[in-house]
């Protein structure tokens, strides 16, 4: 599952390919690189890359995804941003312009859509059932509208972030 990290003004995203013990096949923002990553001593890492290494200190920041990472020259904090807290962080500065659409936080199968194009919808009322980590979730409409747009079908699978309904407001 990609995630991104976020360093400084920064936000990389990265999802390992690959790994086999200390090897490590990575795509960071669309580029690939192997890497051999080696934990010397806790939260220490030893990282070769071409032929040259690079020693990391991760130290875990006062709330949860955050780092202090220490190399020989520099010193920087990283936020891990995946789905999960994506999902929280857009939740919580949501606007109401966001509220017209419904989108899934993290990868998964579409089991149900209740609603079809044109539907009147009410805050609240599940407009889709999806599968994810084993656990069917529904997700409601945050406003009262009605369904402009249905992105996806019975078994499809969705990506994280994915928009699957767009509705429009209601007309008074």
């Amino acid at each position: 599952m990609p995630l991104e990290l976020k360093i400084k003004d920064r936000i990389a995203k990265i999802q390992v390919l690959s790994h086999d013990q200390r090897s490590y096949r990575v795509l960071i923002d669309g580029k690939e690189y192997s890497l051999d990553v080696l934990q010397v001593e806790k939260a220490v890492y030893s990282v070769l890359y071409k032929g040259k290494s690079i020693n990391l200190e991760m130290v875990e920041g006062s709330s949860p995804n955050y780092y202090e990472v220490n190399t020989r020259r520099d010193h920087f904090q990283v936020e891990v941003i995946d789905p999960v807290t994506r999902y929280k962080s857009s939740a919580v500065s949501q606007s109401k312009d966001n509220d017209l659409i419904i989108e899934v936080p993290m990868p998964g199968r579409i089991v149900r859509v209740l609603v079809k194009e044109g539907d009147q919808i009410q805050e609240g009322e599940t407009a889709v059932i999806v599968s994810a980590m084993k656990m069917e979730s529904e997700y409601k409409a945050a406003v009262t509208g009605v369904v402009k747009n249905v992105f996806v079908k019975e078994g499809d699978t969705v990506d994280g972030g994915m928009i699957l309904i767009e509705l429009s407001p209601l007309k008074e």
